[in-house]
Order: structure tokens, then sequence, then C-alpha cells
């Protein structure tokens, strides 16, 4: 099956090889040297090397397709889970997206700021038409805390709580490992969490 219609299908796709081991470490560097490395830090666009990886992105013959005509990289964030930092993430759908001020509208709900940016959660069609993409700097195994996901649950809208059980149920999770080099797109309404790493070795 094509990976247009894995990712509209289940609502995750992973696309192997798509950094060398030389792109993987010059990214790790130009990251560290932001003293970027915590948990998780959102406001990677601001580097030249993550703008390149966008780019990349969307020059690539199969992502390239996956994503929206006209679309355009909004954030870059990074999550390096390593012994010092080992964290779990319940279930849950990423609803909110960064703008570039506070404008009023009935329609958007959820404002937050985070690291000095300003998000918003705005309405279900503009999540749908939202792609994420993970490009892994480190092997993520299934010691490593790895991604988990409820497949097609993206099609459901925004959940609620009883929703999310009733699809976990029906659907059940799967882990998503992925070697160096490889990238994993998804949707963002995706029931996904990860649990906390088993290995001391950095995800």
């Amino acid at each position: 099956m094509r990976a247009v219609a894995v990712l509209e299908e289940l609502g995750i796709v992973e696309i192997p090889d798509v950094l060398t081991g030389e792109q993987c470490a010059d990214l790790a560097i130009a990251v560290d040297g932001a003293d970027a490395r915590r948990a998780g830090s959102r406001n990677l666009l601001d580097l030249p090397s993550c703008r390149e990886l966008a780019a990349t992105f969307k020059a690539h013959s199969e992502i390239g397709r996956l994503f929206p005509a006209g679309s355009v990289a909004v954030q870059c964030t990074l999550f390096d889970k390593s012994p010092d930092k080992n964290w779990l993430v319940a279930l849950h759908q990423d609803l909110s997206i960064p703008v570039l001020e506070r404008i009023p509208h009935r329609d958007c709900t959820g404002w937050s700021e985070k690291e000095g940016v300003v998000y918003v959660q705005p309405p279900v069609a503009v999540l749908e038409s939202l792609v994420a993409v993970r490009a892994h700097l480190d092997d993520c195994g299934t010691e490593n805390g790895p991604l988990r996901v409820v497949p097609r649950s993206h099609r459901h809208g925004r959940l609620s709580a009883d929703v999310t059980k009733a699809l976990r149920e029906q659907y059940g999770e799967v882990e998503c490992t992925c070697p160096r080099g490889g990238v994993v797109v998804m949707r963002p309404l995706l029931l996904h969490s990860s649990s906390r790493a088993r290995t001391p070795s950095r995800r």
C-alpha cells in the first residue's frame, strides 16, 4: 500500500532511511549547540539546520506527497529521551498549534503560551489538515519508550475520554519502533502515547 493510502487509513506511516548517519549526527550537534536538548524544546525552526530538514522532507519523493499543497513548517520540536530525562506521556491527541498572536475567534479555544510562543486549539478541520513528521536521530526500539498509537483513531475528530477508551479497546495500541534515520509521519489527531525508556540510551 502506498504511503499516502497508509497515512489516510491508519493515521501513521513509517518511511525508513530518509536521513543518513552523517545527517543525523549533524542535526544532533546543531541542537546540542543551541542548548535545546531538554526533555522537549519547541522553538527549533530558528535553527538553519532544522529549516533545511523541513525543506528536505518537502522535497522527498515519498514524504512530500503526504503534505497538503502549499504546506509550510510551523513548528520543530525536540524530544530527547535519555537516562537523565526519562518520562512517559499518557494517551492523547495533539490539539494545539503555534500562532503569531492571539486573535479572539469563537472557534478557537485553549489559548496558552509555551516558551514565549502563543498556542491555540483550532477547529477540527484545521487539525485534520495537519501532518507531523518525526525524524529519529537515534535508534528507537522497544526498550527505548517508543511512540505508541491507536491506529485509525484520527478519523473521529476531537475525542472525549469515553470515546478515547472505546477506540483503544476497538483498535488496540501499536508500538512504533524506528531505526536511526527513519521518519514517522502521522496525523496529530491520532491517539498516541509513550512509556518511560527501560534502557539507558538516547532516543
